[in-house]
């Protein structure tokens, strides 16, 4: 699939229904997860983070420019780019992060409304509209149909106001967000309040917060699009930290029951390198 067929795709796949988006944070999970039939990928920035030995947001633009360009590569269904805050907090530097994502073949990106700093998380309303637009016009501008995602981040950085929230996403929308996302909301009546307040624009629900509910219940609430954010890398990471505590510390390998052979991974990977 080329480049402009997975952006149409995954704009056609935001028009109705409900849709997993699956986070990988290599090319050989990008590999696995398309492989599965999911019909688009998101990237995350923990799981990459981590997979580097640094914390979630300490990864430079272009390290992660190279790490979109990868896995967009790899794969051969839409991929969206967490963009995290554009790597910039000026509008028009925005917009210049912005045309470079483009340019790493990914069909959608999402600009949050998070700082940086802990101790005054969130941009200024005013300032954090802007930069969706300036995000909207470099998109436009570039004539790919990029879809973009604004994300309101209140709720993981201390500011668990759902009509903050609501607020800035609905003036997302008006900037030109295509699709509207509140990581941290978790209630059924929070995730059908964003729902209705941003309709018809599509919405993203990150499902490491809202436990309990199947993508049926999900997409009965109106949700367009699932993500799992970092959770299935923190799922391999957390099955390495174990086996390898149970080495150190009783010097037993019990851990090792049941994994995947070898021979498996290699035949698999074997056969995804043939389709490249």
């Amino acid at each position: 699939m080329s480049t402009a067929d997975k952006r149409r795709t995954f704009r056609e796949l935001h028009r109705s229904g409900c849709f997993v988006i699956p986070n990988p944070w290599n090319v050989g999970s990008t590999l696995h997860l398309q492989s599965l039939g999911f019909r688009a990928l998101a990237s995350t920035s923990s799981g990459y983070a981590h997979a580097m030995g640094r914390p979630d947001g300490a990864m430079s633009r272009d390290e992660v420019l190279a790490h979109y360009r990868g896995l967009a590569a790899a794969a051969d269904i839409p991929l969206n780019a967490d963009f995290e805050n554009g790597f910039a907090h000026e509008p028009d530097a925005v917009a210049d992060n912005v045309r470079l994502c483009i340019d790493t073949g990914v069909a959608g990106l999402s600009i949050e409304d998070f700082t940086g700093d802990e101790s005054a998380p969130l941009y200024d309303f005013g300032k954090a509209v802007a930069r969706v637009r300036a995000a909207r016009q470099a998109i436009d501008a570039s004539g790919t149909g990029v879809l973009l995602t604004g994300r309101a981040e209140g709720f993981l950085h201390g500011r668990p106001d759902l009509d903050d929230a609501i607020r800035r996403l609905t003036a997302f929308a008006e900037a030109g967000a295509d699709c509207l996302y509140v990581p941290g909301i978790k209630t059924r009546e929070q995730i059908e309040a964003v729902v209705k307040a941003v309709a018809p624009k599509p919405v993203n629900l990150l499902m490491s917060f809202a436990g309990g509910f199947t993508v049926a219940d999900i997409a009965a609430m109106g949700v367009r699009r699932i993500s799992v954010g970092g959770t299935l890398a923190r799922i391999a990471m957390d099955a390495f930290i174990k086996a390898a505590a149970t080495i150190a510390k009783d010097g037993t390998f019990d851990n090792f029951a049941g994994v995947i052979p070898n021979a498996e991974l290699n035949a698999f990977f074997a056969q995804a390198q043939k389709k490249q």
